[in-house]
């Protein structure tokens, strides 16, 4: 795969390939011996998923370019592309971007000569995010393979939603909406299902927040959301005793997932944000390998391989 932009047409063994790359790094330090340039241009707010990015980056031995969108040409009106563009031309080697557009990789993709991972996409997908929550779905079963996985809350504005679904339907998980009204998404073709139908199904339940900055006007309030919608103490009583919780975060406590839930025995939102690091390690590696950049046979060739 050229860049790692959506979860849509992923086969099966690559999402794999991903996985296991990622664990053997978990287990085992590597860095790349060539000199790596990597950009990061996030144009929206983000904790995890660029500090994730970073951490990677700087464990693999790269170098980071610095990219502050509120000093950057931007401020100008300098496009995604044209910003794309200038990275390409001053030596970028990859790619890391965050942007409000649903599918601005359409544009990009076909016109850039270097590799790019998206770091989310608007209400669009978020990979990334995928591969971290599926790394910590293996870890805990050994298997996708008629898992029931709930995905909780605002479905219609979650680009971590639609890459999930996309990616376990592939890996042979069953996989199920739950959504208050006005959250539904019926462009994806699942099944929705109560949040109390959700708490005894699901082997694993995957809270999202509520996307308040994708929406024209605030629709409930933290307290009836999640007494109607949200995972309660109560609720996570009736859940089966293998079952865990996950979530992309930021976690809005008391909306979504009752505060205590966060850190209980099922939580597994921590060990998430611990392996994005090595999911992302890994997915750098496979695509800077798969542009030739990184020659694993050839340690002191620095430069792309034609």
């Amino acid at each position: 795969m050229r860049h790692f932009v959506s979860t849509r047409n992923l086969s099966s063994k690559y999402i794999f390939l991903i996985l296991n790359k990622a664990e053997e790094l978990r287990l085992q330090q590597e860095k790349l011996p060539e000199q790596i340039f990597v950009a990061n241009l996030f144009f929206e707010p983000s904790t995890r998923t660029k500090m994730s990015f970073s951490v990677a980056q700087r464990k693999l031995g790269m170098e980071t370019l610095d990219f502050q969108m509120e000093t950057s040409s931007v401020t100008k009106g300098e496009t995604l592309y044209d910003t794309a563009k200038t990275c390409e031309a001053i030596g970028a080697n990859l790619l890391v971007i965050r942007h409000q557009e649903d599918n601005w990789y359409d544009e990009l993709t076909p016109n850039l000569s270097l590799p790019v991972i998206n770091a989310g996409a608007g209400r669009g997908e978020h990979p990334t995010q995928c591969m971290l929550d599926l790394l910590t779905i293996y870890q805990e079963f050994g298997t996708f393979t008629n898992l029931n996985v709930v995905i909780v809350g605002d479905i219609k504005h979650s680009r971590v939603a639609r890459s999930n679904a996309y990616a376990l339907t592939t890996l042979g998980a069953n996989v199920y909406f739950a959504a208050a009204p006005g959250f539904k998404d019926d462009t994806m073709n699942f099944p929705y299902i109560s949040i109390d139908e959700a708490v005894e199904k699901c082997d694993i339940m995957m809270l999202l927040r509520i996307q308040h900055e994708r929406h024209t006007a605030k629709q409930y309030d933290s307290t009836s959301y999640l007494v109607q919608f949200g995972l309660t103490k109560e609720r996570e009583s009736r859940m089966k005793d293998h079952a865990i919780i996950l979530h992309p975060a930021p976690v809005n406590r008391g909306v979504e997932i009752d505060t205590e839930l966060v850190e209980c025995q099922r939580s597994r939102i921590f060990k998430q944000m611990e392996n994005g690091v090595y999911t992302r390690m890994a997915i750098m590696i496979i695509l800077l390998k798969e542009w030739g950049y990184h020659n694993e046979t050839n340690p002191n060739k620095c430069k792309k391989i034609n």
